[in-house]
């Protein structure tokens, strides 16, 4: 059975173990520029954990995927480039860090279909390498918005769905 749940300290282990794998997917698939030098590190999980928004999904009680759901406003989105947000009055959940263990298939459509359960808008980021995630968006319903820029400067493409 799968089940969406809230990260606890005691997760940080398998969720870093999760990542890894994801990682290695992204690599496969040729996206070797995002999530480089350690990241999303423990400290990044953490402080997703403070700010109430780290979740785990579950396969018959094992953590196999982790996301960030965090409410608006995100920093980084306050500028968009090359376009425009679908809304940009509306609050808003973002969706950070998406990762999971390759064997476990239907994930992005869980973790959605969790996510608008609680907000019918979303707003999430990918590089431009991420093909996998790109598709994943688009099937799923959301629209290109343009390009933003991280708090580092790196670009990221931008989707919303309402």
């Amino acid at each position: 059975m799968r089940i969406i749940r809230h990260a606890i300290a005691a997760d940080l282990k398998r969720i870093m173990e999760v990542l890894a794998a994801a990682k290695q997917v992204m690599r496969r698939a040729g996206n070797v520029n995002q999530w480089i030098n350690g990241y999303p590190d423990e400290a990044a999980i953490l402080c997703d954990m403070e700010r109430g928004g780290a979740m785990v999904v579950e396969d018959d009680g094992t953590v196999v995927a982790y996301f960030a759901f965090l409410p608006s406003p995100e920093p980084t989105y306050a500028a968009i480039y090359e376009g425009a947000w679908l809304d940009d009055t509306l609050p808003y959940h973002v969706v950070h860090r998406m990762g999971g263990v390759p064997e476990a298939k239907g994930i992005f459509d869980s973790a959605m279909d969790y996510c608008f359960s609680i907000d019918p808008n979303i707003r999430v980021d990918t590089h431009r390498d991420n093909k996998i995630m790109q598709h994943l968006f688009e099937k799923r319903g959301f629209t290109y918005c343009g390009i933003i820029y991280l708090a580092n400067g790196d670009e990221r493409l931008a989707y919303q769905k309402l």
